[in-house]
């Protein structure tokens, strides 16, 4: 077996330090079968900094998930619970955690005092979509992976053309995000789902392909891309969280 490539020590690597591990993890493993990234980058990090997962239970959610529980159903799961999220996602969420045997789901909330400072009446969303992402998913989302020396997430290349050229690891700050989808296709994600009987995001069935907050989530149109329904009619694609920066995200307090 090829020796693991020694990680940097995080609390004096740099971001030039982190980008040339991603690279090189990306060069050494981003070309296995999913599963078997997922195992080694388990391995690689667990008992170095740690390791965690970040899931919506969206419509792609249990594939990712259900290869997580059989690697190891203690991960932690981060969950951004919004304060917006349709009824039907967070009944999802402990469905299918239940489905999967997955015993470490971490749900993190907005900030009290961010909320009440901007949006105190929930409707930010309709004047200002990206400071509304910036509180309920952004900075939560920099608290969610701050104990973590990686993450987990589900995209894939072929859901947007913002994701057309991602990597299956990648830097982003003093972290390593794993991709572990990236090569999937829309044929990979149904054909998993069948073969493992799993449960699925019941909104899928009624046109929501990609699902985030209610108030800004539409069902796609008949061949449109699966995130077309998120932020309708805007030239925003992405909440934010998977955009570089999310440690500038943290509230002074955290």
């Amino acid at each position: 077996m090829a020796r693991k490539p020694r990680l940097p020590d995080p609390a004096s690597a740099g971001e030039g330090d982190v980008a040339a591990l991603a690279a090189t993890l990306d060069a050494r493993y981003g070309h296995l079968p999913a599963q078997e990234v997922i195992a080694v980058a388990i391995d690689l990090f667990r008992e170095d900094g740690g390791i965690a997962a970040v899931s919506s239970f969206g419509a792609d959610s249990a594939a990712l998930l259900h290869m997580i529980a059989e690697a190891d159903g203690d991960l932690p799961i981060s969950f951004l619970d919004t304060g917006q999220h349709f009824g039907e996602t967070l009944g999802y969420r402990d469905q299918l955690a239940e489905d999967l045997g997955l015993t470490n789901i971490v749900i993190v909330k907005p900030l009290d005092d961010a909320l009440a400072a901007d949006d105190p009446d929930g409707i930010l969303h309709r004047s200002d979509t990206d400071a509304c992402c910036a509180i309920r998913k952004v900075e939560p989302m920099a608290r969610a992976i701050a104990p973590y020396r990686a993450w987990f997430t589900g995209r894939k290349r072929g859901q947007a053309a913002t994701r057309a050229d991602m990597p299956v690891f990648e830097a982003v700050g003093s972290r390593i995000r794993v991709n572990p989808l990236a090569r999937w296709t829309t044929e990979d994600q149904a054909a998993y789902m069948v073969k493992h009987d799993l449960r699925q995001n019941p909104l899928v069935a009624y046109g929501y392909l990609s699902i985030g907050c209610f108030p800004c989530t539409n069902p796609v149109k008949p061949g449109e891309d699966a995130r077309s329904g998120r932020w309708a009619g805007q030239a925003k694609t992405e909440c934010g969280i998977h955009l570089p920066g999310l440690e500038t995200a943290l509230a002074p307090s955290s």
